[in-house]
């Protein structure tokens, strides 16, 4: 649920990045980060832990209220990819508004992804979210290396799925913020009605996602 600070008049969204380990998830991460404007964004913060690390920013969409007046923020964080740091994803997961699902394509690592994408869902319902109603996007990364899934299987393979399916190669930037916008779309349909998002005079959703597409 978002975080609503009424007295501040603004409504903070938690995005979190989740997937296996060096499957991309800080690249993507720096890639938005580096896209958005300068007075969009707060600091790159890194948390760092043993193997991996968990970086987090803030996004200020400028000049974007709500039809209730709210300001909304977003607040963006990885996890980190190694299962010792289990706990550390959960405790980032938590109270999240929607998810971005890093998978890497390499044939090799088809295994982890499925692992991974099954510790998404056990996490998810340890901290109390409902995977079928959380806004979610799958990324396959790494588009730019040999020896990958083509697409055309990975879509046969989640064609049941009912996550919105990207491809990227977030080293260079590619696929990122169609990906980002992606998120953000569920997210407005998800969460419009209740924080009054649109409204007779508020924004529709490709406003939404415009005013936080400076990534």
């Amino acid at each position: 649920m978002p975080e609503f600070e009424p007295d501040a008049g603004r409504l903070t969204f938690k995005l979190v990045y989740y997937g296996p380990a060096q499957g991309g998830k800080t690249t993507n991460l720096m890639q938005l980060h580096a896209q958005a404007g300068t007075q969009m964004k707060g600091e790159l913060m890194t948390l760092e832990t043993q193997h991996d690390r968990t970086l987090f920013f803030d996004l200020l969409p400028l000049g974007f209220r709500t039809a209730s007046g709210l300001t909304v923020r977003f607040r963006l964080f990885t996890v980190p990819g190694q299962a010792a740091h289990d706990g550390t994803r959960k405790a980032v997961l938590s109270r999240a508004d929607g998810v971005v699902f890093v998978a890497d394509s390499q044939r090799s690592q088809a295994t982890n992804n499925g692992e991974s994408f099954q510790n998404l869902a056990d996490n998810l319902g340890r901290v109390g979210l409902d995977i079928a109603r959380l806004p979610l996007v799958v990324q396959f990364n790494k588009r730019d290396l040999a020896d990958i899934l083509p697409e055309d299987e990975i879509r046969r393979r989640y064609a049941s799925a009912p996550w919105p399916l990207y491809f990227a190669a977030a080293i260079d930037g590619r696929g990122v913020g169609e990906t980002f916008s992606a998120l953000l779309r569920l997210v407005w349909r998800r969460y419009a009605d209740e924080y009054d998002l649109g409204g007779r005079h508020g924004l529709d959703e490709a406003a939404f996602v415009a005013a936080g597409g400076g990534a």
